[in-house]
């Protein structure tokens, strides 16, 4: 019979768990008499509704409070801290990406969230666990002029009592299985002492992304939860009406600078042209154009009203922002539901969400594909247990910058 190493996983901004439900899922490897697995202890988060969400789907023990506080040991409102548990031998962690993501105005360490990766270091001084994983944006290589990275990951590499090994990817998840393009740098860090290096997973998926049609085939079960519709405008429905798959709302602005003869042309792109659109006269469809079109001077992001195609996977999907912003259905005049976009974020329909419609929204968009970090979980484990798997070369250097 095998000995079993299972490996203590805490987590730090842990969310609704979709980290840790990736490492619930990834299968135990056994070499040489030893079988390793992973035993998800705690996770923290500050959201409440994010903890409900955990706790419901028995992630481990959930815990709402301030990251900071809890990784350095400070006791507040009663809460337990780091050293009220035992000590864990692994460590993921998060941490918030506003400050970083390309989306924003990218203040690195200037910015209110710059500095919470620490949470992570002070975890890491007070653990000394054998590996963590640490996951954020693709942006935060660019932050800074690269500077934020940078001294990130020195801090990473040097923490605790023998300092890690890292391996620095930005992982594109559609080549991983998620049907959804969503890019994000993972820091892979194993204990010096131990001399083993991380190699990253080759893709899974690397010609055949999961389209969004057929992750929202599977009809969806009456008794599943977070399925609520959001009731949309007279405007907003005729603004999804002209604008054909993998197009947004500015799509509109061109239309309406066209040509009667141009803008008849592009329309054709739309799947319903031949069914509702080619008997609108000129004038009508110009008219109806120019009422819902958005009157936008400013910034003007790419996913504003974006409608998905069928046959890509789904653009990235956010945990923040006004209308606009919830995801299109291709071919309906609606946002998708909660749950249509936890399946493109690979929830499985069972997990359930807490919260209110907005607050669930939140905590999906934000969360880490579980399909993902389940193939990053299981690599580990295999890393470990000395078995060989497929592997590419790391997309960053971290000793060469």
């Amino acid at each position: 019979m095998s000995k079993e190493i299972s490996f203590r996983l805490g987590e730090l901004f842990c969310g609704p768990g979709g980290m840790a439900l990736g490492a619930k899922l990834a299968k135990s490897q056994t070499s040489s008499k030893l079988k390793y697995s992973i035993s998800h202890v705690w996770g923290v988060d500050k959201d409440p509704d994010a903890i409900a969400t955990y706790d419901a789907n028995k992630l481990g023990k959930g815990i709402e409070c301030d990251a900071i506080d809890f990784a350095n040991g400070v006791s507040k409102d009663g809460h337990k801290t780091i050293l009220d548990f035992e000590r864990i031998d692994a460590l993921a962690f998060g941490f918030p990406c506003n400050d970083f993501s390309l989306v924003g105005k990218q203040k690195g360490m200037q910015g209110k969230y710059g500095n919470l990766y620490k949470a992570g270091i002070h975890a890491i001084e007070h653990s000394n666990p054998k590996w963590f994983v640490a996951e954020n944006v693709s942006g935060i290589h660019s932050s800074n002029a690269g500077k934020a990275f940078r001294k990130i990951l020195k801090e990473l590499s040097a923490a605790g009592k023998h300092g890690y090994d890292l391996s620095v990817h930005l992982y594109k998840f559609e080549d991983y299985g998620v049907p959804q393009y969503r890019h994000r740098y993972l820091i892979v860090g194993i204990r010096k002492d131990f001399n083993k290096t991380f190699k990253v997973p080759a893709p899974t998926h690397p010609d055949n992304h999961i389209t969004s049609k057929k992750a929202l085939a599977p009809k969806i079960n009456n008794s599943t939860t977070n399925t609520k519709k959001t009731r949309q405008s007279e405007n907003v429905i005729d603004r999804l009406f002209f604008t054909p798959p993998w197009k947004n709302a500015w799509f509109l602005d061109e239309l309406v600078t066209m040509t009667t003869i141009k803008r008849r042309n592009a329309l054709k792109e739309l799947p319903w042209y031949e069914s509702e659109v080619k008997g609108l006269s000129d004038e009508e469809i110009l008219t109806r154009i120019k009422k819902c079109k958005l009157n936008c001077v400013s910034a003007k992001m790419s996913h504003i009203y974006k409608r998905l195609h069928p046959e890509k996977s789904s653009y990235t999907i956010t945990g923040s922002g006004g209308g606009g912003t919830h995801v299109y259905h291709w071919k309906e005049c609606r946002a998708l539901t909660n749950r249509e976009r936890a399946r493109l974020q690979s929830f499985p329909d069972k997990f359930v969400f807490k919260g209110s419609k907005e607050q669930v929204r939140k905590q999906i968009g934000m969360a880490v594909p579980p399909v993902g970090a389940k193939i990053i979980f299981e690599a580990l484990l295999k890393t470990f247990a000395g078995i060989e798997y497929e592997s590419i070369s790391p997309s960053y250097n971290f000793e060469n910058n």
